[in-house]
């Protein structure tokens, strides 16, 4: 399969309808380890490169990924989803890709999206539950026009498509709550009691780290794939250690040893874990905090 520049085009011109102006270019291989990244590239800068660029990496079998960057509207991607669930969610978006057979993308754009960050993820994760899809999507995407190299579908590798447009198209949280798409707020869980580590002579014991191995042998598979979500995985992992009282940036250092993905990502997806891990056990936490034990 060849890839389509007219297609990579168009797809960065209905990003830019909705005021994206740069996007972060990140490279995988056939088995999804990242094998590159570039900073943010302007709009134009992408434009005069990408024919050049899609059959490079095609001749290498590389993914050549995209991450737009933006501030408003708020834009919401919508992962992994069929033929059903795409078709209840394209009137409400500006964009629905197809990166594989029987396999599609949406795009929202949020009009009156809130300016927190939190909100903005709460916002997100909301959708993402309401259209039961991937809630742990990226947003990141396969360019329109690129080759999709997995080595599942190898090999005949599909064309990544562009399955409907609406450029400039954004909705209201209103419109999206009407049409059954937000999830409804999460109740804060009931914590449990807080657990007390004592040594058999009585005095407290040391914090530990939770077990890594533990939490991706027993995380989900990966959508599609016989191996498991390593990223479900480390996000489990940092909840639990943030609930056992390991601070967000020591969670995130920690990880960054552990985790194959949190290495060849680096620091940037190694924080940013911890803090969506922390954030959750703000919103719902397992234990009861206790104040700090004397040493």
């Amino acid at each position: 399969m060849q890839p389509d520049a007219k297609q990579a085009l168009a797809m960065l011109s209905v990003f830019e309808s909705v005021g994206v102006r740069s996007f972060e270019v990140t490279f995988t291989d056939i088995e999804g380890e990242k094998t590159g990244y570039r900073l943010p590239r302007p709009v134009e800068e992408l434009r005069r490169i990408i024919t050049k660029a899609l059959h490079a990496a095609t001749e290498t079998k590389t993914n050549y990924i995209i991450r737009p960057i933006f501030t408003t509207p708020q834009l919401v991607q919508l992962d992994d989803l069929d033929a059903t669930k795409a078709e209840r969610v394209a009137p409400h978006a500006f964009m629905v890709l197809q990166t594989s057979p029987g396999n599609f993308q949406a795009w929202l754009a949020v009009s009156d999206g809130p300016d927190d960050k939190t909100a903005k993820e709460n916002l997100a994760r909301r959708l993402r539950k309401g259209a039961g899809v991937d809630k742990y999507a990226s947003g990141a995407t396969r360019i329109s026009g690129s080759v999709n190299f997995k080595s599942k579908y190898a090999p005949e590798f599909p064309l990544v498509t562009l399955s409907q447009v609406n450029a400039g198209h954004a909705v209201t949280t209103a419109e999206l709550d009407a049409a059954g798409i937000v999830a409804p707020k999460e109740e804060p869980r009931q914590p449990r009691p807080a657990a007390h580590r004592v040594s058999p002579i009585g005095r407290p014991t040391r914090k530990k780290w939770p077990s890594y191995k533990f939490c991706l042998d027993h995380a989900p598979l990966a959508h599609g794939e016989n191996k498991p979500d390593v990223s479900r995985a480390d996000f489990t992992w940092c909840r639990t250690a943030i609930e056992w009282g390991w601070s967000t940036q020591a969670t995130a250092s920690r990880l960054l040893e552990l985790s194959a993905k949190a290495k060849e990502n680096g620091e940037r997806y190694a924080t940013l874990t911890a803090t969506r891990a922390a954030e959750s056990v703000e919103r719902q936490p397992y234990r009861v905090k206790s104040p700090p034990r004397p040493t």
